[in-house]
C-alpha cells in the first residue's frame, strides 16, 4: 500500500480523534523512523506488510483513545523531547508556566537548591535544571518506575544538576533546606467528569485525584513546605483552572505572603505562587 492511500483510510479509522490525519502521520513516522516532512515528501512510496502490520496495532489502540505520547513513547516539553510511559503523567504545555515562573524567582546572582515534588517524568525539574547550571534541582516521586524513566530523560537531555530519588512528597529529604520548592501534584477531583474524558483516562490516577475536593495534597505541601524552604523561599503549585482562589488562601493560613496567579496559555488559573514570610 502507498503512504497517502494508507494515511488516507489511517485518517478515516481515526475520525473521533480530534486530529486524525495527524496522529497517522506520527504514528507512521514513528514506525518508518522518518520525519513527517519525508512523508509528505514522498508519499507515493510503498510501505512492505511487517510495516503495515506494525501500524495496525498502533491504530487499534489509537482508536480506543491510547494517547498519542504512549504510543510513540516520547512527549516534547520545553523544547525537550521525553521519554514517557503510561506510567508518568503526559506532560502539557501550560506546566511550563510552572517553570517560567519557578525561573523568575530563582536568585541570578547566587547559586540554589531547587526541589520539584511529584517529578513524574522529570520534566519540570530538567527544564529548571537546563535554565540554571549553576543551581542543583533535587525530584522527587513515590513510584519507582517513575523515577526510574526521570533518571532516563536527564541522562538522555545531558541534564548533569539534576538528580531523582523516591519519597512521598517530604518523606526522604532530611534537613536539607530549598530556595525554590515547585509541584505539580494531583488536584482533580474523584467525581469529576473529565477523569472520563480523552488522556485522563488512561493516565495514571494516582497522580490526578486528590480528596478533600482536590485539594488535599496541596494542603499537605503548603503545611510541609514551610520546613523545608530557606527563609524568603518560594512555594510554587500547579492546580485546577477553578482552584486558585482556595490555594491563595491554603498559602496565606500557612505563613505565606506575596501570593500571587498565573494564567496558563489558554488563560486560565494555572499556577499559584508565594514567598515564605
Amino acid at each position: 500500500m502507498q503512504i497517502r492511500r494508507w494515511i488516507e483510510a489511517a485518517t478515516e479509522q481515526l475520525a473521533n480523534s480530534a486530529s486524525p490525519k495527524l496522529d497517522a502521520e506520527i504514528l507512521l513516522s514513528i514506525v518508518i523512523d522518518k520525519p513527517r516532512s519525508w512523508i509528505i515528501a514522498f508519499d507515493d512510496n510503498f510501505l512492505n506488510p511487517f510495516i503495515l502490520a506494525e501500524l495496525e496495532k498502533l491504530l487499534q489502540q489509537r482508536t480506543i483513545g491510547t494517547p498519542i505520547p504512549y504510543l510513540t513513547g516520547e512527549r516534547e516539553f520545553w523544547s525537550m523531547s521525553f521519554n514517557v510511559t503510561p506510567d508518568v503523567l503526559i506532560p502539557r504545555a501550560d506546566s511550563e508556566i510552572l517553570v517560567e515562573e519557578a525561573l523568575a524567582r530563582i536568585p541570578t546572582d547566587k547559586t540554589c537548591s531547587i526541589l520539584d515534588l511529584g517529578t513524574g517524568c522529570g520534566a519540570i525539574a530538567i527544564a529548571i535544571a537546563s535554565e540554571r547550571k549553576d543551581c542543583q534541582v533535587l525530584g522527587i516521586d513515590n513510584v519507582i518506575p517513575v523515577i526510574k524513566i526521570a533518571r532516563f530523560n536527564a541522562i538522555k537531555l545531558g541534564c548533569t544538576n539534576v538528580f531523582f530519588i523516591p519519597g512521598n512528597w517530604f518523606s526522604t529529604i532530611g534537613k536539607r533546606q530549598f530556595s525554590i520548592i515547585a509541584s505539580n501534584p494531583p488536584y482533580i477531583d474523584k467525581a469529576d467528569a473529565h477523569l472520563l474524558e480523552g488522556d485522563l483516562r488512561f493516565e495514571p490516577k494516582n497522580a490526578l485525584i486528590s480528596s478533600d475536593n482536590g485539594l488535599a495534597d496541596i494542603k499537605l505541601i503548603s503545611k510541609q513546605a514551610k520546613k523545608y524552604l530557606t527563609h524568603g523561599g518560594w512555594l510554587l503549585l500547579e492546580h485546577g483552572w477553578k482552584q486558585a482562589k482556595y490555594v491563595r488562601i491554603i498559602l496565606e493560613d500557612n505563613g505565606f505572603c506575596k501570593i500571587k496567579t498565573s494564567q496558563d496559555y489558554g488563560g486560565n488559573d494555572r499556577v499559584t505562587f508565594g514567598l515564605l514570610c
